[in-house]
């Protein structure tokens, strides 16, 4: 019995190793695929999943400039991220060996070199619909393109005109937003909810994404990578406002619907206009994270780290006490992961990416 034991064990520590390897290879591969094409940075547009810091040089109380947030980050320093430690886009920069951090464009302190490695345009509470930014006064997907064109003149005194063009065509842009539009906006506030049924509203914003990434493409865009919405539902302020312990399906079911919709405009686009579009499915890996946490190696996913964690995120998670250990937590906060399921996202997303859809 011993002996049968053991051989399970064996097997089972043989199959994480093949897996684990199958996960560097994929990431090595995709890495080499990229270098091959030219791709050497990314550059980045959305809300709070990928927001370095440009909302701290906004005039808007959507920030996370301030500790407990950035507790695990280099040098225990605070820098607009809204999570303890790095967000999934420093690690797909990381995987791909352009940088261990994406800088926050609106960064007074970023260096010229900062340039040639990527930059995030990203404004924390932003989202596919305008009113969703314009409701806590920050940069609408128009105003971070808007900085784009900012960027490439920049760009283009550091290495000329038509070499920025290049670096431009060649690079990776992403894109990462629409909680806002409905946890902020449509929930919460009388206007859209008065305009659209949910299932308007989703296409309202699968529209306005639409016209943005038009947008990108007549700015250079060549390569395009799409972030779905994660599980709403699974949220801990959602839990908590709907007084509930599991996830809320009624929330799930809406980001799943919505992020169905958006693959299917993913599809048009490439058909349409020609960029070439993959896509990362966070909804997924969140909610298995959630349904198996052993899997990852957490042991909380109802509460955020910060505070009750239930409630607190932004300037009420300001100051507060936090968990003991961040890494076993799926939440930072009541609404944003913490730097390990970012990791987790930016990892299980590179593998899953559809590698000709891309080059």
């Amino acid at each position: 019995m011993a002996l049968k034991a053991m051989r399970v064990l064996v097997v089972m520590a043989l199959v994480a190793a093949l897996m684990q390897l199958s996960q560097a290879l994929g990431i090595a591969q995709f890495r080499r695929i990229a270098a091959q094409n030219n791709v050497t940075f990314m550059l980045v547009f959305g809300d709070s999943s990928v927001d370095p810091g440009n909302n701290n040089r906004l005039a808007t109380t959507t920030k996370g400039n301030f500790l407990p947030y950035g507790k695990n980050f280099f040098n225990g320093r605070p820098t607009g991220r809204f999570t303890d430690g790095r967000l999934a886009t420093d690690f797909i920069a990381e995987s791909f060996g352009f940088t261990n951090a994406i800088p926050a464009f609106l960064d007074p302190t970023i260096k010229k070199i900062d340039l040639l490695h990527g930059v995030s345009f990203a404004s924390a509470g932003s989202g596919y619909d305008d009113l969703t930014a314009n409701l806590s006064s920050v940069l609408s997907v128009s105003r971070q393109l808007e900085y784009l064109k900012h960027y490439k003149i920049h760009l283009g005194n550091l290495v000329g005109v038509k070499k920025a063009e290049e670096i431009i065509g060649n690079s990776i842009f992403l894109l990462s937003m629409g909680t806002n539009d409905f946890l902020q906006n449509y929930y919460l506030e009388p206007t859209r909810s008065r305009q659209y049924t949910v299932e308007q509203y989703e296409n309202y914003l699968v529209s306005s994404m639409f016209e943005d990434i038009k947008a990108m493409k007549s700015l250079g865009a060549t390569r395009l990578v799409v972030v779905g919405v994660p599980p709403l539902g699974c949220m801990p302020i959602v839990k908590t406002l709907q007084d509930q312990t599991a996830c809320v399906e009624s929330y799930n079911k809406v980001a799943a619907s919505l992020n169905s919709k958006i693959r299917e405009k993913l599809a048009i686009l490439r058909r349409t206009i020609g960029i070439k579009a993959a896509y990362i499915d966070c909804y997924d890996i969140i909610l298995d994270a959630v349904n198996k946490p052993k899997k990852y190696g957490f042991t909380e996913t109802a509460k955020g780290c910060c505070g009750t964690g239930t409630v607190e995120f932004g300037d009420t998670c300001r100051g507060l006490t936090t968990c003991t250990d961040a890494g076993k937590y799926i939440f930072w906060d009541a609404v944003h992961p913490t730097q390990k399921m970012y990791q987790i996202i930016a990892r299980q997303g590179l593998e899953s990416l559809d590698v000709n859809a891309l080059f």
